[in-house]
């Protein structure tokens, strides 16, 4: 059993980071969605947990906590449709709706029966899709329980950055297509933590991710997920309050779109219990403070063990 003293020893030694992209796009596989081809990663065994990720980054976005989850976990992760090196259709209606369905489709299909979920920005309003399907009995598997990273969980309190306005508005199409590394990198570096920021062949990585298979031309399409947020606000709440999962927020607290104002939010309306607080961390825990992150959530999953059946 790796305990947390281990995990935050391999973490902070770099062997958690040793997935260039090339490595973590060799080491996958890819299934199909409709006309689609999307790309997936698996590794370790014992209880599923799947990983779902952010906007605008991909699966590859949790490789340095991978290595240490996949020593207890069985880990299932794509790159959602129009992320990463899965396809990225010009002429398609991107969804949240659409993304659970890829997501339960694939699970059933893999014959999941009980799954553990750990959500990161885009990936938790997918996660909270999920949540209200089970709670209406329509998933072919169980939730056993959730973890959040970084997300407009409740829309009123998200505070977007100038560009993901931009993006969102009547010129999205144009900004799109003109992004270039540069700004992606200015507007990029603004949700990290000021002693945390990536290096510039981090940027470089989300970058490639991110132009993949002409994704730049599609940025402004994927990110009316926000918009959707707040058209199905009811729901997606509705799904936070009524859960009866075990939950956990791992939140880093110098996120300036979702960060203290958040968990505000949640403690007021969700509950207190199972809220770790990163402070001087932005919006991507898992990559500016791998070990933490993994200590907190490995401490979350022995209290589920723990409770009495």
């Amino acid at each position: 059993m790796l305990n947390e003293d281990y995990a935050s020893g391999l973490l902070d030694t770099g062997q958690g980071e040793s997935d260039g992209l090339q490595r973590w796009q060799d080491a996958g596989s890819w299934f199909r969605y409709g006309e689609h081809a999307i790309f997936s990663r698996l590794g370790g065994q014992g209880e599923v947990l799947l990983l779902l990720h952010g906007f605008p980054s991909a699966s590859w976005a949790w490789h340095r906590v991978w290595p240490a989850l996949s020593e207890h976990y069985r880990l299932m992760a794509t790159d959602m449709l129009g992320f990463g090196f899965s396809d990225k259709p010009r002429q398609h209606d991107y969804s949240i709706i659409d993304q659970a369905d890829l997501q339960q489709g694939w699970l059933e299909e893999m014959g999941a029966s009980r799954v553990h979920i750990l959500a990161h920005d885009y990936g938790a309003t997918v996660a909270q899709e999920l949540l209200a399907r089970d709670q209406e009995g329509s998933l072919g598997f169980a939730i056993e329980s959730v973890a959040f990273l970084n997300s407009a969980l409740f829309p009123e309190v998200h505070r977007p950055i100038l560009i993901q306005k931009l993006l969102l508005g009547p010129v999205g199409g144009l900004v799109s297509r003109a992004l270039t590394k540069r700004v992606f990198e200015t507007n990029f570096r603004k949700i990290f933590g000021p002693d945390t920021q990536p290096t510039r062949s981090d940027i470089e990585d989300f970058w490639q991710l991110l132009v993949y298979n002409n994704g730049r031309g599609i940025i402004h399409q994927l990110i009316h997920y926000m918009e959707e947020r707040r058209i199905h606000r009811h729901r997606w709440v509705g799904a936070l309050q009524a859960m009866r999962q075990p939950a956990l927020l791992i939140w880093g607290g110098a996120d300036p779109i979702s960060g203290e104002a958040m968990v505000e939010r949640y403690r007021e309306l969700v509950g207190t219990a199972n809220i770790a607080v990163l402070e001087g961390i932005g919006h991507y825990p898992h990559f500016e403070a791998p070990a933490e992150t993994l200590q907190h959530y490995l401490r979350f999953r022995r209290g589920i063990k723990a409770l009495p059946d």
